[in-house]
């Protein structure tokens, strides 16, 4: 067997690309299960688009044998998830992907197009439980301080910076926030997370602010002073390009290792998540509860939520040992 490490994301992407095109039956069943996974659960467009790429990849790599995608059975689904362990898939994947198949062939069975679920047996790769990656509240400072405010660019990145940080958001909720997500006289952000679930989230004083001069100066350059287009959802994005559009979450990366640099700070330990855990780490560090933080989140299960008890479990050790006369 080729050794997990030995394949990297863009050997994965180019070997992907090598299978066969997706066969107009298995497009169809995959878009019916789309269409009622949307209507029934309402879920959010990543998962939709996560759901998607596993489905089309795996009909891909079937190419029609034995019925297709449709028809496939525990067997092929095994050889399947053997391939991929060759090609380098990491167990996170691979997990992700067993949830696309336990939803796509439950749907089948309850549309009665099949009568088992060849995908119930198939038991979840064990993940390690890695700790958050949080920054130390001296770089998030310095890493807020980063942008260049001269620049309508500039002081949007600002803005995003203060409001990821301020409220805990995905990459993908900031990116994604309509321009009527934000109240500013009552200071509370509306997002919409996983599972289309809508929190509250407050925005503190800082993030108020830099959101109050971002579309007092930097939204309305950005906009040329012209209408902004809707999106394919029909909402106005909060935040622009100067092509008008809402960043990209894959933009939104590039411009946070550029302003990690500048900031003094090495890049490859600054991600968008690693923002998100900074500001749950934070929060514990400075008392707050696990049940209010969860809430913050948009956390479905407190145990998602307890794994930053960890990290502030660390931190303390360390206050211990600094200040303790026997510590």
């Amino acid at each position: 067997m080729v050794q997990r490490d030995s394949h990297s994301t863009a050997d994965r992407r180019r070997l992907a690309r090598s299978l066969p095109p997706l066969r107009e039956e298995d497009a169809r069943e995959i878009e019916r299960f789309i269409e009622a996974a949307w209507a029934e659960h309402g879920l959010a467009r990543q998962t939709q688009a996560a759901y998607r790429r596993d489905l089309e990849q795996l009909a891909r790599w079937r190419d029609g044998a034995g019925g297709g995608l449709v028809r496939i059975d525990r067997a092929g689904l095994f050889d399947y998830l053997r391939w991929r362990a060759e090609h380098g898939y990491k167990p996170r994947s691979n997990a992700r992907l067993r949830a696309s198949l336990r939803a796509f062939f439950a749907h089948l069975v309850r549309a009665g197009t099949r009568a088992d679920d060849p995908a119930a047996l198939i038991e979840p790769p064990r993940l390690p439980r890695p700790l958050p990656k949080a920054l130390t509240e001296s770089q998030v400072e310095a890493l807020l301080a980063a942008p260049d405010l001269s620049t309508p660019e500039g002081l949007r990145d600002r803005a995003m910076l203060e409001l990821m940080y301020a409220a805990g958001l995905r990459v993908s909720e900031l990116v994604d926030l309509p321009a009527n997500a934000v109240n500013l006289r009552q200071g509370v952000v509306r997002v919409i997370g996983k599972g289309s679930k809508e929190r509250l989230v407050p925005l503190g004083e800082e993030s108020r602010h830099w959101l109050e001069r971002y579309l007092a100066e930097a939204r309305p350059q950005l906009a040329g002073g012209k209408p902004v287009p809707p999106d394919a959802y029909g909402s106005v994005p909060l935040f622009l390009t100067a092509e008008r559009r809402a960043p990209t979450r894959q933009a939104w990366w590039q411009a946070l290792k550029r302003h990690a640099a500048a900031a003094g700070i090495d890049p490859s330990t600054v991600t968008p998540h690693g923002i998100r855990h900074s500001f749950a780490t934070h929060l514990l560090n400075h008392g707050a509860d696990l049940r209010a933080l969860q809430l913050l989140l948009g956390h479905a299960s407190l145990s998602t939520t307890q794994i930053y008890t960890l990290v502030a479990r660390e931190h303390l050790q360390t206050l211990h040992a600094r200040h303790h006369p026997r510590g």
